[in-house]
């Protein structure tokens, strides 16, 4: 089992804990000590961790972060967090297109 920490600012005062977790080849587990991780719900301070991200991270441990990533790989979580970062990409290309019709919809309206 592989173990590494991180200390993350934040909107607490105080900086949350992210904890990622290699039990086997296939498993990684990954905690936060902010609301949500507590929770059991979507933590960007995860997230952005294993997207390569350290903006944030106030440990001493930046390099880290490139091991952590070369965990994902053929893990549970490799799928559901591609599924994710898609799923998002798509709502975000969505939202705009909306934007953009609900603009010329308006723009009709006044002719």
């Amino acid at each position: 089992m592989k173990k590494v920490s991180f200390e993350v600012q934040g909107s607490a005062p105080e900086p949350y804990t992210v904890t990622f977790i290699k039990r086997t080849e296939n498993n990684l587990s990954a905690y936060c000590s902010c609301p949500a991780g507590e929770n059991g719900l979507h933590c960007k301070h995860r997230i952005n961790i294993l997207m390569g991200e350290t903006k944030g991270i106030v440990s001493d441990n930046l390099g880290d972060v490139s091991i952590v990533q070369a965990w994902v790989p053929g893990t549970d979580i490799e799928e559901k967090l591609l599924k994710a970062l898609r799923l998002e990409s798509e709502f975000n290309r969505i939202k705009k297109e909306l934007s953009t019709a609900k603009k010329e919809l308006a723009q009709a309206m006044l002719d």
